[in-house]
């Protein structure tokens, strides 16, 4: 029997309210839709499992009219069930699903049923928006939880329907019944879920605004709209393809390859070429997890450089993974909270570049998984795998990149800038200098692509500076105190001093990193500062490929973009100044007027050579795209384009880092014997003091649950009237003649004045102890601090030492 049209109404436990619904809706549907030649309506109400007087009152509204259809639960199992049930059991041309409590009147349906017959496939009731009327409200703090749990769903399931919970909807009635079909949850998610069916499928929905007045007994609690995101959380966990799940478990276990010396015992393990930067990253993991533990400013500490601190905020501590990773530093220690953090950031990072070039660039999952682990794989990441996860735990700024790229669509330019600069400030508190970099690769891009296609930057312009406008906005507030006390708070400095160039030779750029199958650790140390500042490194193999496929692909717009990002960045990465090849020609670089910007002075130039691999990622994924999903049957010709692609990149597949026994903290720190030597106030002076060449103190601090202070150190302070950055404290007389000493072997004449400034200096950093543990050089060490104490050292648990309370 044809029916124009079916109004489906889930029921629990509404005996108070159905019947005088039900009476409503019949009334409206007789004079609007008056029996003809067919049956013109029906009503079906599904009682989901009540427990009240609900299912006689809908069993004697089926007995007075053979239009109304009952259908009985026999268990509560949720609204989306009971949906489910009464949509299937249609028939009608058009459905519509209304609450019980009828809180949209049924006269709104005119509304809602003019947008169908404009076209739309669905008109779902809105509160919200211009035209919508609230007759009856909430309680408002139970008003501000609804609005808040519906900005969550939209954004997290359907972004631009400002209200989907309204429970007044209007469907075409065979794409509702497929939709319902299709849907598989039971409680209030049902909603969204009909409604990302009907977005995947291309079916328009129209959000029409109506009249809507809160009815007391409602079912909705404020609770539930959390119940809601864990359905469509859930919903979208069954919907993963195995091949993407493949793909994250690929990443993941690349990233666990390639920390395996560290896997086992990463407390008693050192990573050698991070030279002494695992032990400064494990120390601010540790100081920052003490910090949230104990409520102190998670921006400055006196751990280290005592008595004048530690701006926490100017060392790229990433507050955004080091907070997080607190608990599992607190159950764990520092070193396992640093290795987890830093292998699963390198997964994640992998796993992002391949959601944005599946979203963005390729269909083809394999040709995305390459590209991906290229940009996040490449020798420059590895390099700085070593012990730096702020350059290589990137797993924002693909996010961020696709969120500019809807800016220049134009369709939600507001939500979209404010959703950016969220991103921004986390990446802010991930790595300020990777963001930097990050913005120069997408100028580049976005320079070169604006020049291609002229008509798409002038389309553009407009949304993107507007919503770039509100993503400034939002971030500006929630990064002001943060900014401020790092460029002006205690110990803040103005720019770090990196040498007169540290930019890439241009040798590097086609030659092998150290971790690199095919790499040289001679090659690659005459070509790089150290071992974690391997920047370049791509391989000439890789740049003569993708030399080939700009040439093979460059009618296309993107293509022709990504290939002035890679060759400007190159350039740039050349520094201030570089010599040529093979000659003793000297150029002014390409960096020269940039380096002494603000912000940029503190760049390493090096590093700009790193927006190569992203750029380089998605070049080789659009070649093995074009290669891997043509309809044709392969050709010898393509079969050779793999192998080509193979061939390039198997020189730079990184091998697993170096890993080797650590030192142990000498008995003195791990058995808590400094307790006894130094008392409140007072730190602990180890001899010489921590600085970057050598930083094993901070071990023995992170040891001794930062149980004492230490002077010097390994960070990034002030250093003279004009707060210049430099690597460690401000030296003093002291610490530079301890220093000398362990460089030269040798131990100076100690004279009156030598004395007088180590008093001074022993003063200053209010010292209780002085710690010398066996080293190279130790005896002329030894033989130094007695000469400035004047008297011998003890023997104490492996190390020697000199108590300052004794007179001294």
């Amino acid at each position: 029997m044809s029916v124009d049209l079916t109004v489906v109404v889930p029921a629990y436990n509404e005996e108070r309210r159905l019947a005088p619904t039900l009476a409503a809706i019949r009334a409206y549907l007789d004079q609007g839709y008056a029996d003809g030649d067919r049956t013109r309506w029906e009503l079906i109400v599904v009682d989901d499992g009540s427990t009240d007087g609900t299912l006689d009152i809908a069993a004697d509204a089926e007995a007075a009219d053979p239009r109304v259809r009952l259908i009985h639960s026999g268990r509560n199992r949720g609204k989306g069930h009971a949906l489910r049930l009464g949509v299937l059991a249609s028939r009608g041309d058009r459905v519509l699903i209304t609450d019980a409590d009828l809180a949209t009147p049924i006269e709104e349906l005119e509304c809602l049923d003019k947008a169908l017959t404009d076209g739309q496939a669905a008109a779902i009731g809105s509160r919200a928006g211009a035209g919508a009327t609230i007759e009856a409200h909430q309680h408002r703090l139970r008003e501000l939880l609804g609005r808040t749990g519906n900005f969550l769903i939209r954004t997290v399931a359907v972004p631009g329907v400002r209200d989907t919970q309204c429970g007044f909807k209007l469907f075409d009635g065979d794409r509702a019944r497929e939709a319902f079909a299709a849907s598989r949850l039971r409680g209030w998610g049902i909603d969204v879920e009909i409604l990302q069916y009907f977005r995947r499928s291309g079916w328009p929905v129209a959000e029409v605004p109506v009249r809507w007045a809160h009815q007391e007994g409602s079912k909705v609690r404020p609770f539930d709209y959390v119940k809601v995101l864990a359905e469509l959380t859930s919903l979208k966990a069954r919907t993963v393809r195995p091949k993407d799940l493949l793909v994250v478990a690929l990443f993941l276990a690349m990233a666990v390859t390639l920390y395996s010396g560290r896997l086992i015992a990463p407390g008693s393990r050192y990573l050698p070429d991070s030279l002494q930067d695992q032990n400064q990253w494990e120390w601010f993991f540790a100081v920052t997890a003490d910090n949230v533990r104990h409520l102190h400013n998670p921006l400055f500490t006196h751990l280290q450089n005592f008595p004048d601190g530690v701006n926490l905020m100017a060392n790229t501590v990433m507050l955004g993974l080091s907070v997080p990773f607190a608990p599992v530093t607190w159950l764990f220690g520092p070193a396992v909270a640093l290795n987890a953090a830093m292998t699963l950031g390198l997964a994640a990072t992998g796993v992002a570049w391949y959601w944005l070039i599946r979203k963005r660039l390729v269909c083809h999952r394999g040709a995305a998984a390459v590209g991906a682990a290229l940009a996040a794989f490449a020798p420059p990441m590895i390099s700085h795998a070593h012990a730096h996860p702020n350059f290589m735990v990137l797993f924002m700024i693909p996010p961020i990149i696709d969120r500019a790229l809807r800016l220049c669509e134009g369709t939600r330019v507001v939500r979209d800038g404010v959703v950016l600069g969220l991103f921004t400030t986390y990446q802010i508190f991930l790595g300020e200098e990777p963001l930097l970099l990050a913005a120069v690769g997408m100028l580049l891009f976005a320079a070169a692509y604006g020049v291609v296609r002229r008509e798409v930057a002038r389309e553009t312009f407009r949304p993107l500076a507007r919503g770039l406008s509100v993503a400034v906005a939002v971030t500006l507030p929630l990064v002001a105190f943060p900014l401020y006390w790092q460029f002006f708070g205690p110990q803040s400095y103005t720019s770090v001093l990196h040498g007169d160039n540290a930019g890439n030779s241009p040798l590097a750029l086609i030659s092998f990193a150290e971790r690199s199958l095919a790499g040289n650790e001679e090659t690659a140390s005459a070509l790089s500062q150290n071992p974690t500042e391997q920047n370049a490194f791509y391989g000439w193999p890789l740049a003569a490929l993708a030399f080939a496929i700009v040439v093979r692909l460059w009618e296309r717009a993107v293509v022709k973009a990504l290939a002035c990002t890679v060759l400007a960045a190159a350039f740039l990465s050349l520094g201030p100044k570089f010599r040529i090849p093979l000659t003793d020609i000297v150029l002014p670089g390409p960096w020269a007027p940039l380096a002494h910007a603000p912000l940029f002075e503190s760049v390493i130039e090096s590093r700009v050579a790193m927006v190569c691999a992203p750029a380089l990622g998605m070049l080789v994924a659009l070649a093995l795209a074009g290669l891997l999903t043509s309809a044709r049957p392969m050709t010898a010709a393509r079969y050779a384009g793999v192998a080509a692609v193979a061939l390039a990149l198997l020189p730079i597949v990184p091998a697993p880092l170096k890993a080797v026994e650590r030192s142990r903290p000498p008995e003195f720190i791990a058995d808590g014997t400094w307790r006894k030597y130094v008392g409140e106030g007072e730190t602990l002076v180890p001899i010489p003091l921590p600085d970057p060449a050598g930083a094993e103190a901070l071990h023995w601090q992170t040891t001794a649950g930062l149980g004492f202070s230490l002077p010097g150190g390994y960070f990034n302070g002030p250093w003279g009237p004009d707060r210049i950055g430099i690597y460690g404290a401000s030296p003093r007389n002291t610490s530079n003649l301890l220093r000398d000493v362990r460089s030269s072997g040798r131990a100076p004449q100690i004279t009156d004045a030598w004395r007088g400034a180590a008093r001074e200096d022993l003063a200053y950093w209010k010292a209780g102890v002085l710690v010398l543990a066996p080293q190279p050089h130790d005896a002329e060490l030894r033989e130094t601090v007695e000469g400035l104490l004047d008297r011998p050292g003890k023997w104490v648990d492996g190390v020697w030492i000199w108590d300052l309370h004794k007179g001294s």
